[in-house]
């Protein structure tokens, strides 16, 4: 998969490093045929999701703007080569670095042999190699790639080059798969947006004023401009949600234990605190799907012994025969959302209110203060040592919101073992009494199926303004899996512009509203709207049937146009 290895002269300042890398990102991209036009970045619109059309070819645009589903037959018949489908997302994916800065380098010769190659198998013998043959898929940088860069958003870290491929990328590669563009990052990985020294600001597409989300924020613009279709993301706090969310497209983070994390970069290996998972962003529900039942299939358990040895459930049919039932969680009792997604998360709801197979019951949150104290110490056991130490290795300096999770983090504390033990047993007694309060929402085979909430305290937010994760990081303290799709609808001054009177309730409350107060509709107008739905643990098939059944009874799309 290799193209280029990563060298760096002793004595380099973080400043040279970082040229290093941007100009070799930007020599991949000049190395595309035809080049791609140099655009005129003062003079672009806030809104850069229309431009592709301008730009590329109607073969091109006819490529890219197919979902997977649509994509994976014309491949294995041969209707589409490899190579052109290919092709046409290394450009796609140019052209989106040129307008969101999101991509960290493009792979143009290893993904052109891998398509060529796929090719010639097809031609000699008349099948695919598997489900994602020629599948174009994209790779959020910390995941390793053999010979490599693997630096996790730290200058410091630039040079440490990968021996080996990623589990997760050598099970999709025997699937079919081409891996053709790495996407941007944070520093610390430890953000809910994507900022680094090393490559800058990853924007939306959607409003360039707002973030993309992170911390798999490259993959979410990425596949919001449909530069990528389907990538892959990682998710400890709300990092695949997150981007999902801000960029309108669907992802998905599964229960931990389920996909393989072997071969990403991050720090603090080892800690079983919190458990970080891995998942897909895709522009459609049947894309999510794909990804996971594909290295499901693989059988990541045999060589990942911390995985659970679960075949993914085909033809599953959790709903059978009865309702599904859906409690709505309209905030958390902690900080109100914006009126874009009351908004929105009311329209959903209403409409299942009218359906024949779907109950809808409120959702009571119990103590989302104290999982957000629990959590954001068990993120850093070490006291945030380690990733300090990757920051202050280089000199670079530290971005805003690593400051916020470090530096301003109240929860932070440095665990002997005792403490540790301590902490960990806090985090199960809530698991156990969250339970409970699941438990307690019906009798037998009625309990609530899944949870309908907000993935955000808004939709993107403005750059270094994302300081609230409790509405993502509550389900990774849980370790429920949680799937985010679009809303079909955006921020709009005619819908949302109103006053609206809000007395918040405690810091992070006034913090959040006066976000809204400062900016209103118009600071975030265009920017998506999206919704979350969770299910319990290793519950994951049966989420992705519920959104099934919540698209089609809401009216919603179970895909994102072009």
């Amino acid at each position: 998969m290799s193209d280029v290895r990563v060298t760096i002269a002793t004595g380099t300042t973080w400043q040279e490093v970082a040229a290093d890398r941007q100009r070799h990102r930007d020599a991949t991209i000049g190395a595309l045929q035809p080049p791609l036009p140099e655009l005129a970045l003062k003079e672009l619109p806030l809104n850069v999701t229309g431009l592709c059309q301008d730009t590329l070819s109607e073969q091109e645009l006819a490529i890219t703007g197919a979902n997977v589903e649509d994509l994976a037959p014309k491949l294995a018949s041969g209707e589409w080569s490899a190579a052109s489908v290919t092709s046409a997302f290394l450009r796609r994916a140019g052209l989106a670095q040129k307008l969101v800065n999101c991509v960290t380098e493009l792979l143009p010769k290893a993904a052109l042999k891998r398509a060529a190659e796929l090719d010639e198998y097809l031609a000699a013998h008349g099948k695919p190699v598997g489900p994602l043959h020629g599948i174009p898929i994209s790779v959020k940088e910390h995941l390793a790639m053999k010979g490599l860069d693997l630096n996790a958003g730290f200058v410091s870290w630039v040079g440490r080059v990968a021996e080996d491929d990623a589990l997760i990328l050598k099970i999709l590669w025997e699937a079919g798969a081409v891996f053709y563009v790495r996407s941007t990052q944070p520093q610390t990985l430890m953000h809910l947006e994507t900022s680094s020294n090393l490559y800058g600001v990853t924007v939306n597409p959607s409003n360039t004023t707002l973030t993309a989300g992170g911390s798999s924020g490259g993959e979410g613009a990425l596949v919001g401009l449909r530069g990528s279709i389907l990538g892959i993301g990682t998710d400890i706090g709300g990092s695949i949600r997150s981007p999902a969310a801000n960029n309108g497209v669907f992802g998905f983070k599964p229960t931990a234990g389920r996909l393989p994390v072997n071969g990403w970069s991050a720090t603090m290996a080892g800690s079983e605190g919190i458990l970080g998972t891995i998942g897909p962003l895709s522009t459609s529900l049947a894309g999510l799907e794909l990804f996971t039942k594909s290295v499901v299939a693989g059988k990541p358990w045999l060589t990942s012994p911390d995985l659970v040895a679960m075949d993914w459930k085909e033809n599953y049919s959790p709903f059978e025969g009865r309702k599904l039932k859906i409690a709505v969680m309209w905030e958390d009792g902690v900080v109100m959302p914006h009126p874009p997604i009351t908004r929105a998360l009311e329209g959903v709801v209403e409409k299942l209110k009218t359906s024949s197979v779907v109950d809808v019951v409120e959702w009571k949150p119990w103590r989302h203060d104290l999982a957000w104290e629990i959590i954001a110490g068990l993120y850093f056991c070490d006291g945030g040592a380690d990733e300090t130490a990757a920051i202050n290795a280089s000199g670079e300096p530290w971005r805003p919101l690593s400051k916020f999770i470090l530096d301003e983090n109240p929860h932070m504390k440095h665990y002997d073992i005792a403490s540790l033990w301590a902490a960990c047993a806090q985090r199960n007694e809530y698991r156990e009494k969250y339970a409970a309060l699941w438990n307690a929402t019906g009798d037998g085979g009625d309990m609530v199926d899944v949870i309908l909430c907000p993935v955000g305290p808004g939709v993107a937010p403005k750059l270094d303004t994302s300081r609230y994760w409790g509405y993502t990081s509550q389900w990774n303290l849980l370790d429920y899996p949680a799937v985010v799709f679009p809303a079909n609808d955006r921020v709009s001054v005619e819908k949302d512009g109103g006053s609206l009177e809000y007395q918040p309730r405690g810091e992070k409350d006034v913090y959040n509203w006066n976000l809204w107060k400062e900016h209103g509709a118009e600071g975030y107008k265009d920017a998506p709207i999206s919704l979350q739905l969770v299910a319990r643990r290793y519950e994951d098939e049966k989420l992705l049937k519920a959104l099934e059944i919540v698209l089609k009874q809401s009216g919603l799309p179970a895909t994102v146009s072009q």
